[in-house]
């Protein structure tokens, strides 16, 4: 059975996997952006701080905690309506759905624009990548917490 705990220790290890991915692909010139930058950036940009220097200081944390969150997030949904956790479609469902809000909702508030247009013509393509990734992450991490 899935707790609230293992959602959150499972959405930790998918955020590391994630960022992971994210990080290397960028500094391999594979991705234009850094999601920990990114989450960095836009955390001292709300804060009212100047974003040179701490970004990854800042962004680190806030990328372990959104993944988390969602994680949490994941878990408290499927036991309110009765779901089973461990269905790997309902898993790809809500990263899909996760996926979506990423580039119509949570790029736009970062002032990366609608689809991350401002970091890349691709960014969509990079976060579906990397939700792939989080999802996949998630679920073995569930699994093996539960």
């Amino acid at each position: 059975m899935a707790t609230l705990f293992s959602g959150i220790m499972a959405g930790i290890a998918a955020a590391i996997f994630m960022g992971a991915a994210s990080e290397i692909a960028y500094r391999m010139g594979l991705f234009n952006s850094s999601l920990l930058l990114i989450d960095g950036s836009f955390f001292l940009r709300f804060t009212g701080k100047k974003t040179g220097g701490g970004q990854y200081l800042a962004g680190i944390p806030i990328h372990l905690l959104t993944g988390a969150v969602f994680g949490a997030i994941y878990v408290a949904i499927t036991c309110f309506f009765g779901l089973n956790p461990f269905l790997p479609g309902l898993v790809a469902f809500y990263f899909f759905l996760l996926w979506l809000s990423m580039l119509f909702i949570a790029l736009p508030i970062a002032g990366q624009g609608v689809l991350g247009r401002k970091a890349s013509p691709r960014t969509w393509l990079e976060q579906l990548f990397l939700h792939v990734i989080f999802g996949v992450g998630y679920y073995y991490s569930l699994i093996a917490l539960a």
